[in-house]
């Protein structure tokens, strides 16, 4: 199995975008960061107990997946949408949602238009082999609108094509262009967001469909990320709370038990590991994406469901 295999390595390959703000970067001194970066370092937490354990390796859109069905990479958090025709037709397993998003579109600030539907007759700007390339298509089809697609093989290539003018629109997540536009060299200010999203984009970590275990394991890791947020489990507080805590359900989560841990093949105190090593959902979310960070972006569906959000771990009895 999977973990079997990054035991024995001794290391996680994780696959991730290739450097985007907020999700996967390397910052001044070569170190990676990100909200993605950040799952990765949680699941090595879990699997091998030491959240350094990973090899990023950053990914084009369109080489993602085949780099995980071929084992060069054991996770892929890529900024990739779960849907159906991928689970079904490539054999991947999605282990939830780690960011909740939408399909919206970037344009200059020069531009008049307002609205998606004035981007008519336009040049539009994506990435190839993305769920955006073909939710562009149907959105204007279905209301007999007319653009030019310029679809390009990189995050690099279309922001670079976009950029210096060669299109009047960009398409992606809103997230990812919240990353993109905070790197404009020319300042920030220059481009605007459009309010409308045109489709469900539900982000997650991806395993391949052969591995339960491992998927479970992912999953899980998920789950305690945000279960933690709940219980109001801090990075600072994870460890004294674990020594000192008297509540049943309490212990359970922090300390496994019932045989969890040999069933997935951990260390007992792997919930701990996780947290202490990168925190809750919410300190990964601020940390990487929150108000004080270049991408200002709010919580919005990312919330807790307590706080009207979609954010809800499954019980772990």
């Amino acid at each position: 199995g999977t973990l079997a295999q990054i035991k024995s390595k001794g290391v996680l390959r994780c696959g991730v975008s290739e450097g985007l703000i907020g999700f996967s970067i390397k910052d001044a001194t070569g170190r990676w960061t990100g909200m993605d970066v950040d799952f990765c370092r949680a699941v090595a937490a879990a699997a091998l107990g030491d959240p350094e354990k990973v090899v990023f390796v950053p990914l084009t859109a369109a080489e993602r997946f085949p780099r995980l069905l071929s084992g060069d990479i054991d996770l892929l958090v890529c900024h990739a949408t779960w849907t159906l025709k991928r689970e079904a037709l490539l054999n991947v397993q999605f282990a939830g949602v780690l960011y909740y998003d939408g399909q919206a579109f970037m344009i200059p600030r020069s531009s008049k238009a307002k609205r998606v539907e004035e981007l008519n007759d336009a040049t539009i700007c994506v990435v190839k082999s993305t769920t955006h390339e073909e939710n562009l298509r149907d959105w204007f089809q279905d209301r007999n609108l007319k653009y030019t697609p310029l679809v390009l093989e990189s995050l690099p290539d279309v922001t670079g094509a976009f950029f210096s003018g060669r299109a009047a629109a960009y398409t992606s997540d809103m997230s990812q262009l919240a990353a993109v536009r905070a790197s404009v060299p020319d300042g920030a200010e220059n481009y605007v967001i459009l309010p409308d999203l045109i489709s469900k984009e539900p982000l997650g970590p991806v395993v391949r469909g052969d591995d339960q275990q491992w998927l479970t394991l992912v999953r899980w890791v998920l789950f305690a990320l945000i279960e933690a947020e709940e219980r109001g489990l801090t990075r600072e507080n994870i460890r004294a709370t674990a020594k000192t805590t008297t509540d049943p359900m309490l212990k359970k989560f922090l300390l496994a038990g019932d045989g969890y841990e040999k069933a997935l093949k951990i260390a007992p105190d792997w919930t701990v590991k996780v947290i202490e090593s990168v925190g809750n959902y919410g300190e990964m979310f601020e940390r990487n994406l929150g108000p004080n960070t270049p991408l200002h972006l709010e919580r919005g569906l990312n919330r807790l469901w307590t706080k009207g959000g979609l954010m809800y771990a499954p019980p772990i009895r």
